[in-house]
């Protein structure tokens, strides 16, 4: 591993370095692979082993050069034919910042494979081949990020070295992309032309593109501002766990574990439980190590209330004066996952936070065609379609809008039969 990693900084000073979790998105052979794998090398993040290995594989296949896309490249299948199939996650590390890597397919049947490994992105790189400029997966890929809200995007276009670095068809790529993007909701982008396979301006600055003045694709990374990513305004405490210690020591000790899905909580806040509606204030806020005088999003805790009132696995902790909606009827844009296409009026188990309950797929009211942003009514929902639907549970569940929070606005859908997850939907 990079020796020189580990004595930049403490084993404790790691442990406390921000997360970035990032996803990767592009056409086929648009070199998503073959860019994390240059990530990882060149930020010196791979074992000499791991290494050795793929340069024996790349001589063995004839590469002239060393194919970093066997770094994530895993399954045999994907191997063979060049392609990536499942999503992969891989971790690295800088002296600035962590991260989570999920290296997601480009082909178009493999859309839900997309979702699972964007859905719980700070940030996706879209790639785009210098040498094809914008396409119709381009447009796809973009849809899907600005559907689940990824708050920050970076398109990559990439093999700048087969079109002789050319700033034109740089620029001419720019213009194209944010003439499509108006369509889209989406906020803060940076576009970087890069060569995964020589390394320009991945990690190091390209020496063959003097003309661009930005930073390269990891300057981007480091520098992504993400502590404004989560909701800290709406409070959201959904319980996992209710914990009741064993010992006589601590026989009076009732805390709710769970992971802050949004907003700030303090000892002394006054709570409201869901969904019995009884109130009380929050006690302390307890970890592994001690107290914290405030917790906020992502961090896992656990609650403890002056008052000692039924809360189960499943309710929600919030505040009295900011409440979700709480409803047994709503909206989703779904996109659906299994080869048995979505049955209208068919019965599924829904999965929201902590809380399961029942439903009924009530009507489809529309699907989206991806490229070009239209809305078909046909009613057919099959595998990798992405759709509007109505649903109805059969108990009220705790929901804000995703665009308002991705934790408590984000749902599965289970087919009971099987216990498969078929959708996942975003509420609107």
């Amino acid at each position: 591993m990079n020796s020189n990693f580990m004595t930049e900084f403490s084993t404790k000073g790691y442990l406390d370095m921000e997360l970035l979790r990032f996803t990767t998105a592009g056409s086929v052979d648009d070199g998503k692979s073959t860019l994390i794998g240059r990530l990882l090398y060149d930020s010196k993040s791979i074992f000499e082993d791991q290494l050795e290995a793929i340069k024996r594989a790349s001589i063995r296949r004839g590469n002239e050069h060393v194919d970093l896309a066997l770094l994530t490249d895993g399954l045999r299948a994907e191997r063979e034919q060049g392609i990536t199939i499942d999503v992969a996650y891989r971790y690295f590390a800088t002296p600035k910042r962590k991260f989570i890597i999920a290296d997601t397919p480009g082909h178009i049947q493999y859309t839900r494979n997309m979702v699972t490994g964007a859905s719980t992105a700070n940030a996706a790189i879209i790639l785009i081949d210098a040498r094809n400029g914008v396409t119709e997966q381009t447009c796809r890929h973009s849809y899907i990020a600005s559907l689940l809200q990824i708050p920050h995007i970076i398109v990559c276009i990439n093999k700048m070295d087969l079109v002789d670095f050319s700033e034109e068809v740089y620029t001419n790529i720019i213009f194209e992309y944010t003439e499509f993007r108006k369509k889209l909701d989406l906020n803060d982008i940076s576009i970087v032309p890069i060569s995964a396979l020589l390394g320009d301006n991945v990690v190091d600055p390209s020496l063959n593109m003097p003309w661009y003045k930005g930073g390269t694709l990891m300057n981007v990374l480091e520098s992504i501002e993400i502590g404004n990513d989560n909701n800290l305004t709406d409070a959201r405490f959904p319980v996992q766990y209710i914990i009741r210690p064993l010992s006589d020591e601590f026989h009076d000790y009732r805390g709710y574990a769970g992971r802050i899905a949004g907003g700030v909580f303090k000892p002394g806040d006054e709570v409201i439980a869901l969904p019995s509606m009884l109130k009380s204030k929050v006690k302390s806020i307890d970890i592994y190590k001690g107290n914290l005088q405030e917790a906020f999003p992502p961090q896992s805790v656990t609650l403890t209330l002056e008052d000692d009132i039924d809360i189960s696995r499943g309710d929600m902790i919030v505040k009295p004066d900011n409440l979700p909606s709480i409803t047994q009827e709503f909206d989703v844009m779904m996109c659906w996952m299994n080869e048995k296409p979505l049955q209208v009026n068919g019965k599924y188990a829904l999965k929201h936070t902590t809380h399961e309950v029942r439903c009924l797929i009530k009507e489809v009211k529309y699907k989206v065609n991806v490229n070009n942003m239209e809305q078909m009514i046909d009613g057919k929902v099959n595998l990798n379609d992405i759709a509007c639907v109505t649903i109805r549970t059969t108990k009220p569940v705790y929901i804000d809008a995703y665009r308002k929070n991705r934790r408590t606005g984000a749902i599965i859908i289970i087919d009971e039969a099987t216990n498969n997850t078929v959708g996942v939907g975003m509420v609107q």
